[in-house]
């Protein structure tokens, strides 16, 4: 690789620790949790990781540790593991992370890997796997939606990735056009990308300050093969990716990320809404998703592509079937200016406004941190193992905010902000 690659990878690194971890002396550090499909961090990525460590360090952290993870071993074991053991898991990974999250330590996720790795696998398996994951992380996701710990998702490319998103331009050119659009979309060939990305949140933030001001009672959403309007509950709060955890350590939860979000009413969505990205989970592509509610629950789902997937999807638990986020991105985003589809919920879903059904975050309502279960879902507030996001957004699509009575005010046109901050 070139020089010049080798100083974004380091000013990447920086990012990572100072703007996403922002570590603090005295903490320590786990690189890599089982998320969702992704036992730990890829060894592909071992250069960047030991980078971040080194920072990580360079900050002040006491310890840092790596749970690494290799992609074909996985695979392997879809191949050739007894079928009727994909319901154990390693539980030392697991208990490091809730260790961790219980102390206020700090987190980072590389969520990345090989869209189609497990295509060919039985997807029963599969499901099987990802229900586990969710099961055993449920007491350190629980603290996570807590914000009790400083914790940051990255996007980094490994091969299988890079071969997906870039098919039609030579092999050997491929893993460096990925790393390439990484270091764009997340600021890092700014001259001075810590500046950047300050400027960027501080403008983020405005936008969330905005709308909480505001307090509508709900969103109204409309685009070709959508009409919904999401309820909100009273005292919710819109947050975006500068977050503060428990411990009063200011970090960006999402690198990249361009949304602004919040929790909706877990009884009150009303209407039909299409999706307009593929979700890549599981092994494969979900893609033209059309789903219904009445009284805040999805009451008919289809797909064009992966249905039976997605129906698996939504047998997770009862609260898989409501919402638990909406998120605001406007089309004009540099993801979505790329045109390209990442096979990844974590870039795509900063192209495009999306909601998610599952899990809400607790600190999305006033005092929702402190509630008990009882008191979270009484203000309306969604709980679920799973928290799965869909694209919703378009150039197309106007966003209103209505008041109590009923009485609509412009938040998006055509996919733009139709407010000034």
């Amino acid at each position: 690789m070139s020089s010049d690659f080798e100083k974004n990878l380091d000013k990447y690194a920086k990012v990572i620790v100072k703007v996403g971890l922002n570590i603090q002396p005295g903490q320590r550090l786990l690189i890599g949790m089982p998320f969702y499909e992704f036992l730990g961090t890829p060894i592909e990525l071992a250069p960047l990781v030991r980078l971040v460590v080194t920072h990580a360090y360079k900050a002040g952290a006491r310890l840092v540790e790596v749970m690494w993870n290799d992609e074909q071993m996985e695979l392997t074991r879809y191949q050739h593991a007894p079928r009727d053991s994909f319901e154990e898991f390693p539980t030392w990974r697991t208990d490091a992370a809730l260790e961790v999250a219980k102390s206020g330590d700090a987190i980072l996720i590389f969520a990345s890997g090989t869209p189609e790795l497990l295509s060919e696998q039985d997807s029963e398996l599969i499901e099987t796997f990802i229900l586990t994951t969710m099961k055993h992380m449920k007491p350190t996701i629980d603290l996570r939606v807590k914000n009790a710990m400083n914790f940051a998702i990255v996007a980094a490319p490994v091969d299988g990735w890079s071969e997906k998103v870039f098919p039609d331009i030579p092999a050997e050119s491929r893993k460096a056009m990925s790393w390439e659009t990484i270091f764009d979309i997340c600021r890092v060939k700014e001259s001075d990308p810590i500046s950047s990305w300050n400027d960027h949140l501080t403008e983020l933030a405005a936008r969330s300050d905005y709308l909480n001001k505001k307090q509508f009672t709900a969103l109204n959403l409309v685009a070709p093969g959508t009409e919904l309007i999401i309820g909100l509950p009273k005292g919710h709060i819109w947050e975006s990716a500068r977050m503060t955890s428990q411990g009063g350590i200011d970090f960006t939860g999402n690198i990249p990320t361009e949304e602004i979000f919040t929790m909706p009413h877990k009884d009150k969505t009303e209407g039909f809404v299409s999706t307009t990205k593929p979700l890549s989970m599981g092994g494969g592509l979900i893609e033209n998703i059309v789903f219904t509610f009445s009284e805040g629950k999805v009451v008919k789902s289809t797909a064009k592509k992966g249905e039976k997937r997605l129906q698996k999807l939504l047998e997770t638990d009862e609260g898989i079937l409501r919402l638990g986020e909406i998120a605001l991105v406007p089309h004009s985003s540099p993801i979505s200016q790329t045109g390209l589809l990442f096979y990844s919920i974590l870039i795509d879903e900063n192209a495009s406004n999306h909601i998610a059904l599952g899990r809400a975050y607790r600190f999305s309502v006033e005092s929702g941190v402190s509630m008990s279960d009882t008191e979270f879902a009484t203000v309306g507030g969604n709980s679920s193992l799973g928290h799965i996001d869909f694209m919703i957004g378009s150039g197309s699509m106007d966003v209103d905010g209505l008041m109590g009575d009923g009485t609509a005010e412009p938040i998006m046109r055509d996919g733009e902000w139709a407010y000034e901050v």
